[in-house]
């Protein structure tokens, strides 16, 4: 990215454009809060029907700048859950996903930076990712993801890390804010400091089973066997298999992975429900402007939406306090 970036007049103080454009916003959350969203940085890698409706969100709430990395050239599949790729096939044929959503997004607010980075998500390194406050991976790798927030990790500044995928009818939303404040109302109109400490997206999925509450959603452990692009239908006897024998080790009954829930989420395959995008991308959304101001109590650190039940679950997966360094 080059060049200045985001909004704010001196010494970040909204100009008098933003304090009208972003006047109701203001009433919700401050000035204070709006003015570090309009200085944060934040990083899109995999253009699909959730990030683009989160992408559409923080654009519109008056973000500092947002950089979109996607190579993959648009397909008419892309059209199915991504509303920013004009169906027509003489505007988006031979471009990226970033460039055509990058333009779209750009008309959405005027005052919001919108550019592409282009490169492999896996090749990212930590110099690279000193630019963002904010990184959120979709359609990727669970190696991949790994790999980015392991990045994030090591870096001086801290780094908010965010997983988000949909397999049709269901989603996954990760977390990683490292060690993060927050002001929390309490009852009465008072207001108190609190402190969270999150693990890894590594710590997360590396739990035993056997060690996880019973009422767990059962959308964790089928996940873990569905990593997005990577899996299809005819996958499933080895993909049920494979989940059989896992359970097994860790002790836990086959009724927490029902294979009826393993087949619909294979069976997705890529395939993503525009409604479904919409719920994940506003819970990402709403997240992440939580974690720019440090209003509000953030979610720690799985959430997980599934459109037959139409409930939303919010998981903090217990995972053991590291030793001190």
């Amino acid at each position: 990215m080059d060049g200045a970036v985001g909004g704010g007049g001196a010494e970040g103080e909204l100009t008098a454009q933003e304090t009208a454009l972003y006047d109701r916003q203001i009433r919700v959350w401050g000035v204070d809060a709006q003015k570090k969203l309009s200085k944060a940085h934040v990083l899109v890698c995999g253009m699909n029907g959730t990030t683009i409706e989160f992408c559409k969100n923080i654009v519109l709430a008056g973000v500092g700048s947002l950089s979109l990395m996607d190579d993959h050239m648009v397909t008419e599949d892309d059209l199915n859950a991504n509303f920013l790729i004009p169906p027509d096939e003489s505007i988006y044929g031979g471009r990226s996903r970033a460039e055509v959503c990058c333009e779209s997004l750009k008309d959405f607010n005027p005052m919001v930076r919108v550019s592409v980075e282009k490169g492999d998500p896996s090749l990212i390194d930590g110099e690279f990712l000193d630019k963002f406050d904010i990184v959120v991976v979709s359609g990727a790798s669970l190696k991949i993801k790994l790999f980015i927030n392991d990045n994030c990790r090591k870096r001086s500044k801290r780094i908010a890390f965010y997983a988000i995928d949909c397999k049709d009818s269901c989603g996954e939303i990760f977390i990683d804010l490292q060690k993060h404040s927050f002001v929390q109302k309490k009852p009465g109109g008072d207001t108190e400091q609190q402190e969270l400490t999150y693990p890894s997206l590594q710590e997360a999925i590396s739990v035993p089973w056997n060690n996880l509450p019973r009422k767990t959603t059962k959308l964790y452990f089928a996940m873990r066997g569905c990593s997005p692009g990577e899996t299809t239908l005819s996958d499933i006897p080895a993909v049920l298999a494979r989940m059989k024998d896992m359970c097994n080790k860790m002790s836990l009954n086959e009724s927490h992975i029902p294979a009826a829930l393993m087949e619909r989420l294979l069976a997705a395959g890529k395939k993503e429900h525009p409604p479904v995008c919409a719920i994940l991308g506003g819970i990402l959304g709403q997240e992440v402007i939580k974690s720019i101001s440090c209003k509000g109590d953030p979610i720690k650190n799985f959430f997980y939406f599934d459109a037959a039940d139409g409930k939303g679950v919010s998981e903090d997966i217990p995972t053991p306090h590291p030793s001190a360094n």
